[in-house]
C-alpha cells in the first residue's frame, strides 16, 4: 500500500495530466494576484477596511455564480462551460495588468475586477470538479483530489511569495502580467479535453432548464440525501465555529509579537500543513469508510484551534512568546493537514455519491460553502474576540467545532458507516 502521494492519474490518463497542470499553474497566478489585488487596494486607500471590502466583493458573485453555474454545467457541455468562464478569467487578468499599467487610481475599478474573476471562477470551478469523474475511474477520485489539494496548498504558498517578489522588483505591473501570462495554462487544459455533455437523468426525468427551478432541484436532492448533505454540514460547522484567520493579525502584532511576518507565517502554517499531509496521502485512496474518515479529521481542526488559542495564552507567561510561535505554528500545520484530508473525502464523496446530471450544481453549493463559510466564521471569530479575547475565541471556538462533530455523529451515524465500495447519496 502506497504512504506517499498517489500519482497513478497523472501517469495514466493524459487529459486528467493536462488538465491537472494547467489548472494548477493557473491557480498560483490566482494567489498571486489576490495579493497583489490587496496590496494595490491598501497603496491607493491606506485603509484596512478597503482591503476587508475585496472581501464583499468577491463573496456575492462566489454565492451568486456559483449557484446558478452550477446549473449550467448540468445542462451543457463542460468542456464548453470551463472554458467560457476560464476565458473571463483570462480577460480579467489581462485587465487588470492593463489598469497597473495605464496607472490607475480608482479602486472602484479593483472591486469590479475582483468581482467579476470570482463570478468567472464560481462557474469555473463545478465545471473542473464535475470533468473528473467522467474522465477518471472511481477509484482514481480520492487520490486525484488529494493532488487537487495538494496543488491548492502549493500555491497558495509559492503564489503570494511570488507576489511579494514581483511588486517589489517591477511593481503590479510585473505581477498582474505574470498571472495574465499563467493562467493561459488553465485554458490549454481545458481546449485539450473531448466534449463532455452532461449524462442525462437517470430517472428519465426531463431536464429542466437552467435558473431557479434548477438551483432548487439541487437543493432537494440534498434534502433527501444524508450523506452528501453531511459533507457539507461537517465543513459549515468546522469554518463556522472555528476559523482562526481573522485571530492573525492580533496574534502577530500583540500576543506572539513580530507584526506582518508573523501573521504571514501563521497563514503560511497551515498550506505547508496541508502540503505535508497531501505528500504522504497514498493511503487516502485505500479508505473504505470516508465519512467517518472526515469527522475524524473535522476533530483533528477543531482540536488544532484550541491548541492555537492555548498556545496564545501561554505567550509571554507559561512559555516564552518565541516558543509559544512555534507551538502556534505546530497547531496551525496540523490544522491544515486535517482541513486538507477532509477536503478529499468531502470532495470524494460528492463526486461518487451524487448523479452526473446533478454534479455541477452541487459543487456550486460545495463552492458556496467553502467561500462563505470561512468569511462567515471571521465574522463570527471577530464579534466573540471583542468580549473573550483572540486566545479564548480559538479554544472555545476549536472546542465547540468538535462538540459539533460529536452531536452530528449521533444525529447522523449512516454517515459514519458511508462505504465507498458503496457510495450511496
Amino acid at each position: 500500500m502506497p504512504l506517499l502521494l498517489d500519482l497513478a492519474p497523472l501517469r495514466e490518463n493524459v487529459p486528467y495530466r493536462r488538465l491537472y497542470a494547467g489548472f494548477t499553474l493557473s491557480n498560483v497566478g490566482s494567489q498571486l494576484a489576490v495579493v497583489a489585488i490587496g496590496l494595490q487596494v491598501y497603496e491607493l486607500t491606506r485603509s484596512t477596511a478597503a482591503v476587508g471590502i475585496v472581501g464583499l466583493c468577491a463573496l456575492v458573485p462566489l454565492v451568486v455564480m456559483g449557484l446558478y453555474g452550477g446549473t449550467l454545467v448540468d445542462h451543457f457541455d463542460r468542456r464548453v462551460v470551463g472554458l467560457v468562464a476560464q476565458g473571463v478569467a483570462f480577460a480579467t487578468s489581462i485587465l487588470c495588468a492593463t489598469q497597473a499599467w495605464l496607472g490607475n487610481t480608482e479602486v472602484w475599478v479593483l472591486y469590479l475586477l475582483v468581482a467579476l474573476w470570482n463570478g468567472a471562477f464560481a462557474v469555473a470551478s463545478p465545471a473542473r470538479s464535475s470533468i473528473y469523474p467522467r474522465i477518471l475511474r472511481r477509484e482514481q477520485l480520492p487520490a486525484a483530489n488529494a493532488l487537487s489539494v495538494f496543488a491548492m496548498n502549493a500555491s497558495m504558498t509559492v503564489g503570494p511569495l511570488l507576489a511579494g517578489v514581483l511588486v517589489d522588483w517591477g511593481g503590479f505591473k510585473a505581477a498582474y502580467t505574470t498571472d495574465a501570462v499563467i493562467t493561459t495554462a488553465a485554458l490549454w487544459g481545458l481546449a485539450s479535453l473531448p466534449s463532455l455533455p452532461p449524462e442525462p437523468p437517470q430517472d428519465g426525468a426531463a431536464r429542466t432548464r437552467p435558473g431557479l427551478r434548477s438551483v432548487l432541484d439541487g437543493f432537494a436532492f440534498l434534502g433527501t440525501r444524508p450523506n452528501v448533505r453531511m459533507t457539507f454540514v461537517a465543513d459549515i460547522a468546522a469554518m463556522l465555529l472555528a476559523q482562526p484567520r481573522v485571530l492573525f493579525p492580533a496574534a502577530g502584532a500583540v500576543i506572539f509579537g513580530g507584526g506582518a511576518k508573523t501573521v504571514g507565517a501563521l497563514s503560511a502554517a497551515a498550506a505547508v500543513g496541508g502540503i505535508g499531509a497531501m505528500f504522504f496521502s497514498g493511503r487516502l485512496g485505500h479508505v473504505r469508510r470516508q465519512g467517518l474518515a472526515i469527522m475524524v479529521a473535522v476533530v483533528g481542526w477543531g482540536f488544532s484551534i484550541a491548541g492555537f488559542g492555548a498556545a496564545m495564552l501561554a505567550a509571554g507567561g507559561v512559555v516564552s512568546r518565541g516558543t509559544a510561535l512555534w507551538l502556534g505554528l505546530v497547531a496551525m500545520a496540523v490544522a491544515g493537514g486535517s482541513d486538507s484530508v477532509s477536503a478529499v473525502f468531502r470532495t470524494t464523496i460528492l463526486q461518487s455519491a451524487t448523479p452526473d446530471h446533478l454534479r455541477g450544481r452541487l459543487q456550486g453549493v460545495f463552492i458556496v460553502v467553502v467561500a462563505g463559510g470561512p468569511r462567515l466564521g471571521e465574522l463570527a471569530g471577530g464579534f466573540l474576540s471583542t468580549g473573550v479575547g483572540e486566545a479564548w475565541t480559538a479554544v472555545i471556538g476549536g472546542l465547540a467545532c468538535v462538540g459539533a462533530i460529536v452531536v452530528l455523529s449521533r444525529l447522523q451515524p449512516g454517515f459514519l458507516r458511508y462505504d465507498v465500495r458503496h457510495p450511496t447519496p
